[in-house]
Order: structure tokens, then sequence, then C-alpha cells
């Protein structure tokens, strides 16, 4: 008899689990925004675009001050770079972000905010086990697997000229 009130209480657990996970499926289904991938497309193409063409027209102007092309470029790459920091620092980016979504990975400004963004984020734990402990927490994949890969290439490049 005691076996069989436990077999029906694991029976009504179990039902009842369910229940659970079903009211909360529905939740999480109804409170999920949606999200059109053709409008995501649209924006971060936009956005990625405006951002590369701030930097034409950054290099262009640096080139009618006088620069030539190849010193108007580095001061476009510096000037790509310290505006990304700024807006992350200005909580812009992030705006911007949320909006555009890749559209903002940009490769110099994606990283300048990747490694600014954590940077602020653990100001308030010091410079040495905030600031320069989680640093790199997002960047610092990009560049170990970038340096690995790069070495990888380099030495698949060295095999190559060897034998061939």
């Amino acid at each position: 008899m005691k076996e069989e009130k436990t077999k029906i209480e694991t029976v009504i657990e179990e039902k009842s689990q369910e229940k659970k996970e079903e009211k909360y499926n529905e939740y999480v289904k109804e409170n999920t925004p949606k999200k059109s991938w053709l409008w995501n497309l649209c924006k971060a193409f936009l956005v990625g675009g405006l951002i590369c063409v701030l930097g034409q027209i950054l290099t262009n102007l640096y080139q009618i001050i006088g620069l030539q092309k190849e010193t108007a470029t580095l001061y476009t790459t510096l000037s790509l770079i310290f505006l990304s920091i700024l807006f992350t620092g200005l909580n812009v980016y992030q705006k911007l972000a949320n909006f555009a979504g890749a559209g903002t990975l940009v490769p110099i400004t994606g990283f300048a905010n990747s490694v600014a963004a954590p940077a602020i984020e653990f100001k308030k734990e010091g410079q040495v086990f905030g600031i320069g402990c989680k640093i790199f927490t997002i960047a610092g994949p990009v560049i170990l697997f970038g340096v690995f890969c790069s070495w990888i290439l380099g030495v698949l490049y060295w095999l190559s000229t060897m034998f061939f």
C-alpha cells in the first residue's frame, strides 16, 4: 500500500513539474521580443556602412588638410578608436549596438569597444584587479586565436616554401 502511494505521489509531482515547465515556456514565448532577421540585417548593414562612410570621410578630410594617404589612414584609425571609446564611456555605443547588432562590429570600432567596456565596468575594483585583470575578457580570446592562427599559417607557409 505504501509503495502505491509513493508511485501516485511521484506521478502527481511529475505532472505538476510538467505544468510548471509548460507555464514557464508560455511565459518566455510571450515575453521574448519578436525580431525580423531581415530588419536586423538591414539595420546592421546601414550602421556598419555608416561607420565605414565616416572612416572614409575622415580619411578624405585628413588628406584635404595636407596629410599623405598613409598618414591620413593612420589618423582615421586613431580617430575611429577614439570615437568608439568615447561613445562607450558615454554609454552611446551600447545603445547603438542594441539597435544595429552586428553592424557595430566593424573591426576597429568593435574591437575598441570590446576593450574599453570591461575596463569601464571593472574600474571600481581597482587598477590591478579591476582594469588590469578584466580589460581583455572579451578581446583576449580574439587576440589569442588570431595570434595562434597566424602562427599556424606562418608555419604552413614556411613548410610550403621548403618543399615546393
